[in-house]
């Protein structure tokens, strides 16, 4: 006889892991026990050597489906003979902690929910071990039932049967509930009081009438309304003031999917996986979906349902006939963080919808739809979040101690630090009111609370008058600051798990440079610990101040005055720049610098570029004009090299120069697709001739920034750079954009505090 104590640390709470192991122990004999201790599972294990060893190799190969295991400590003890063996009850300890992400619901539990001699047919919470709610109905661990939200739900006799009954897939299922002890869904402010059946059925009737709804899921609230009736999309856009940004998409299932986008394995493998974020899919040509869903855009963001009240909005025994395709977009105020609870609804939402289905199962911390993209065949992140969040990223370099990254103003995500673990939260949202900086003080405090960890340092950006800032400056804790296009690309270097030096190329849209100028497009030669800016573009004037960032027709003035002189008053009326007032004041505005700023902004270079080729002159949400110049450039089938001559001067990329050839060329009659190709293709090639000529004896390059969630620019910059013999870090699980600076603030800070 042999007893070994295991300890398994990883994705091991809140996915069955105990039950797993205990029906492992059965099928062998082996005697002992397993317990949750927080940060790890320890197992004792009790039997034949050879037994034993089978055991632990069952632990390993065939853990629950949703566990991830990290790493397992192995060592032989000596202790008194077991009789049997038990699931021991939940105890607190030190060390690593590892929060499992929501679960969207398993193929099992979708099948119970729609047969109806299950008793928990058509239940709006179904779970299993397998399935359903973790860190958002979270409120310490070790993850147990009377640690979450679900502590108000006490459990009746059947539920309680499976709960303990080893053989059934509930057994120590933390959510577990049915129709007869789990939450209920409910019309909020309904002056009939409608719940469970009856509100499910109103808010179907409600969306398959043209009407608006707001859902209540899992982590927030969405708005839905019938994709394919575009008289009710429209009137969604215009009750949420949102002319033209992209809706997501939730679609029945994956036949639905088939019929509207063209779909490849390795996306439909995560389409239809446990995570189930936003995924973009190119629409087809012959789907019927409203126009308005996307305007103007090729690719549709899709998802298929991950909470059961979402497949029962779908299908229900009521007669109604539901579309199979909804807009499920986040119930929020455009760019905020998603509302959480019914007050939030009925102070945020309630004017955009015609009915508000809400439920009493209490979200403790906000989860918004993760969205991802696809590069080279491999995830890549746009918005990292539900299903994701907030697994750690394990940094082989070993620092102690903690901290906390509060990321920066837009797209706003924050960071945990603890010893080599770095924690990215959920998504927040723009952080652009108090509302947003309050999301982010209290989301920020219960993931502390989470993963007991204690930071001594708040790291945060550069920018005196971001509310991440504020919110850092307000925890008390000694402050760091670190440069915003410095953190992107150490974020980039932190996913990569790369702490040597490398040249980044760092474009975004607009950031506090250490000069006190507006900085964006950067060629930073860095290390963990420090950076020096060796390349920029040109610097540009920004005229008329943050109007500009939305009418990018401004700044291509700005840069033509600039380029042409006394013809410019010509070239710009013949491109149609002069939208608003005249070139006269355009002009009195430039050179006496009137609400005016100096840039190095690639974001601001893409809005002037995308105006002068008459694509976009000006955008109703970030980054519009900039996406719409790549879907055109991606129609050109022609020629894929351009050469110009003299893009690098001393330190700077010459893209005026840029953008002097494509007005000219357009005022030609140049294809204006093969235009925005040749952009595209000399920027890349400016900011990677300049890294290459910046880099000295370094062989690897990062590439960062909101930019680069451009994939065209993303592949022509790497092929230019992989070419000439460099090693090219990418982001994949981690946004290149400002959601993911959180990480690299947190690395710089660690690693700050440890020197």
């Amino acid at each position: 006889m042999i007893t070994k104590r295991i300890k398994v640390y990883g994705i091991v709470q809140g996915v069955g892991f105990r039950p797993t192991v205990a029906r492992h122990a059965a099928s062998l004999g082996i005697k002992g026990s397993v317990s949750n201790l927080g940060p790890y599972v320890e197992i004792y294990a009790q039997g034949g050597e050879e037994q034993v060893d089978k055991f632990i190799d069952l632990i390993r190969t065939q853990p629950p489906k949703r566990a991830a295991i990290l790493k397992m400590d192995i060592k032989v003890k000596d202790v008194p003979a077991y009789d049997d063996f038990k699931i021991i009850e939940s105890a607190k300890t030190s060390g690593e902690i590892f929060v499992s992400p929501d679960i969207a619901i398993c193929d099992e539990c979708l099948a119970e929910l729609f047969d109806k001699n299950n008793r928990r047919y058509l239940h709006p919470f179904i779970n299993c071990t397998c399935c359903g709610p973790r860190l958002t109905i979270l409120d310490a661990l070790p993850y147990d039932r009377e640690r979450t939200s679900m502590k108000e739900f006490p459990m009746c006799p059947e539920c309680e049967k499976e709960y303990y009954d080893p053989a059934t897939r509930r057994y120590d299922a933390q959510p577990v509930c049915c129709n007869e002890c789990g939450p209920e869904v409910f019309i909020l402010d309904d002056e009939e009081n409608r719940s469970g059946r009856d509100a499910i059925t109103y808010v179907r009737s409600v969306i398959a009438n043209g009407g608006v709804a707001a859902i209540k899921g899992i982590g927030g609230f969405h708005l839905a309304c019938n994709a394919y009736d575009n008289d009710a999309v429209k009137r969604l856009r215009e009750l949420k003031h949102r002319p033209s940004k992209p809706f997501a998409l939730m679609m029945r299932n994956e036949e639905e999917v088939l019929k509207n986008c063209y779909i490849e394995d390795y996306q439909r493998e995560i389409l239809t996986g446990h995570q189930k974020p936003i995924i973009l899919l190119k629409r087809r040509e012959d789907s019927i979906l409203a126009e308005q869903v996307a305007p103007g855009n090729p690719m549709l963001g899709v998802m298929l349902p991950y909470a059961p009240v979402q497949s029962l909005i779908f299908d229900y025994d009521d007669g109604i006939k539901m579309p199979a395709c909804l807009v499920m977009t986040s119930g929020n105020l455009s760019g905020l963080p998603i509302c959480r609870n019914d007050d939030d609804a009925r102070r945020e939402i309630k004017a955009y919808c015609d009915v508000i289905l809400t439920h009493n199962r209490k979200i403790r911390l906000r989860a918004d739809d993760s969205v991802m993209d696809f590069y080279d065949g491999k995830p890549y992140m746009i918005r990292r979040s539900r299903g994701y969040a907030p697994l750690p990223y394990m940094m082989t370099k070993q620092f102690s101690g903690s901290v906390i990254a509060y990321g920066g103003e837009l797209k706003n995500t924050f960071c945990v630090a603890v010893n080599s673990l770095m924690y990215p939260s959920s998504y927040i949202g723009d952080l652009t009111d108090i509302k947003g900086k309050n999301a982010l003080k209290e989301s920020a405090e219960r993931m502390l609370t989470l993963l007991e960890a204690k930071p001594t340092h708040a790291v945060c950006d550069l920018h005196p008058s971001y509310n991440s800032s504020a919110a850092a400056e307000e925890s008390g804790l000694e402050l760091i600051r670190v440069q915003h296009h410095y953190a992107h690309i150490l974020s980039c270097m932190a996913e990569n798990d790369y702490v040597d030096d490398v040249i980044g190329i760092s474009l975004d849209g607009t950031g506090y440079g250490i000069d006190g100028t507006i900085w964006g497009g950067e060629i930073l030669k860095c290390s963990i610990s420090d950076f020096v800016r060796v390349g920029h573009i040109r610097p540009f004037l920004h005229t008329g101040g943050d109007v500009a960032s939305r009418e990018g027709f401004r700044i291509a003035i700005s840069m033509l005055i600039d380029i042409f002189g006394d013809e410019a008053e010509t070239k710009c009326n013949d491109l149609g720049l002069l939208r608003q007032g005249t070139f006269k004041m355009f002009k009195a505005m430039h050179d006496n610098r009137v609400n005016t700023a100096v840039s190095t902004s690639c974001g601001r270079l893409f809005d002037a570029v995308s105006a002068i080729l008459g694509i976009k002159y000006e955008q109703s949400f970030e980054g519009e004009a900039a996406t719409a110049l790549e879907f055109k450039a991606l129609e050109y089938e022609g020629e894929k090299t351009f050469e110009m001559e003299d893009l690098i001067d001393g330190d700077i990329v010459a893209t005026e120069k840029i953008v002097r050839h494509i007005a000219e060329e357009k005022l030609n009659g140049t294809d204006i697709s093969k235009l925005a190709y040749e952009f595209h293709y000399l920027l890349a090639k400016g900011v990677a001739e300049m890294a290459i000529a910046k880099a000295g004896d370094l062989k690897t390059a990062a590439l960062s920034g909101g930019c680069y969630q451009n994939k065209l620019l993303t592949s022509l910059t790497a092929k230019i750079l992989e070419d000439n013999g460099f090693r090219v870090l990418l982001h994949s699980m981690v946004p290149p954009n400002d959601g993911g600076i959180a990480l690299g603030q947190a690395l710089y800070g660690m690693n700050k505090i440890n020197n």
